[in-house]
């Protein structure tokens, strides 16, 4: 099968359908500090912010770029609950699930250093608790060529785990399957991480989520090693920062797709970013090529904004691309 671009097996993947988060969107503590401190030190903060994060951006980055989106996780009565939903609202993000009544929604402390580097530190709330009668609810709201993408977070969950494999065992044939591993990738239960593997259309993960994946340091390896686990129906993404990614189309070898060059402020919420583009672009009927180039780029507007909801909207992809053949091919397919 012959590549656009000279990526191999580089096809579109057409839906009309929507994004279809099964994941959890959190409140987000975000305080930037010099450094790290020591254990048992401190550190005062340059600024701290407030805001919801977690799968939040993924749905943020898709619906900027055009591709209508659903928060299907859980969501908790509270006032980090009333902000998510608030949110959500503001950026045209449906929500088909009730509140949970009992508990609000968790947070997460982000610490971003000097360098752009964040670690986390999560407070679990009504976001961990999904029911079998979310599932169904889920289930029963999914449309034709829906994407549905799936986050590692979940799967780690005790509770969440066993409720996200078994929903993702009965999704119809209709519906792509996208999973983000996320940075507890070790912590998944295996008999919960193989189902969820098997029904996969695609993985996108970084370079330390493969190398927990796969045991490989060298990412070019990582990709390679994950796509011989994951079989030939699926396709893996490592996500390499700044050198861009791998890609590994289904059944096909891995290709290094460059990445831009930016002066980096703020790393949290790059990988969503980059994952929201390029579920919005495949959406969009893009070959993958296009898409995934397309979304390394909207990883790189991302990284020079402070915040975790930072992908680009149509224009100011475009913007960023201004005279180069992609942005011709991006605004061709998102109508501009």
């Amino acid at each position: 099968m012959s590549g656009h671009d000279g990526v191999p097996g580089a096809s579109g993947v057409a839906t009309g359908g929507r994004l279809v988060l099964l994941g959890n969107a959190i409140v987000d503590l975000v305080m930037r500090v010099p450094a790290l401190p020591e254990r048992g030190g401190d550190i005062v903060s340059q600024d701290t912010t407030l805001t919801t994060g977690g799968g939040f951006n993924v749905l943020t980055a898709a619906r900027r770029l055009g591709l209508p989106a659903v928060y299907a996780g859980a969501h908790g009565t509270g006032p980090f609950g009333d902000r998510v939903r608030a949110d959500l609202a503001r950026e045209g993000i449906e929500v088909p699930l009730d509140p949970v009544t009992e508990e609000d929604t968790g947070f997460c402390v982000a610490f971003v250093d000097g360098g752009g580097e964040r670690t986390f530190a999560t407070s679990l709330g009504a976001e961990a608790r999904l029911t079998e009668a979310h599932a169904t609810a889920v289930l029963a709201a999914l449309r034709p060529g829906d994407l549905v993408q799936i986050s590692g977070y979940g799967l780690a969950y005790p509770v969440n785990g066993p409720v996200l494999a078994s929903l993702v065992a009965r999704l119809p044939e209709h519906t792509r399957v996208f999973l983000d591993p996320g940075p507890l990738a070790d912590q998944i239960p295996e008999e919960v991480l193989e189902p969820v593997l098997a029904r996969c259309d695609w993985v996108s993960c970084n370079q330390r989520e493969g190398r927990l994946l796969t045991g490989r340091d060298d990412a070019r390896e990582a990709a390679a090693a994950l796509a011989a686990r994951l079989g030939p129906r699926t396709g893996v993404l490592l996500r390499a920062d700044a050198d861009g990614c791998w890609l590994v189309p289904p059944g096909g070898e891995p290709a290094h797709i460059p990445g831009r060059r930016v002066t980096a402020v703020d790393s949290n919420g790059a990988g969503d970013a980059h994952t929201g583009a390029f579920l919005a672009l495949l959406g969009h009927g893009l070959d993958l090529s296009s898409a995934v180039r397309g979304a390394n780029a909207a990883a790189a507007f991302a990284v020079t904004r402070h915040g975790p909801a930072t992908g680009p909207t149509v224009g100011e992809l475009l913007a960023l691309l201004d005279g180069e053949p992609l942005a011709e091919r991006l605004s061709s397919a998102l109508g501009r």
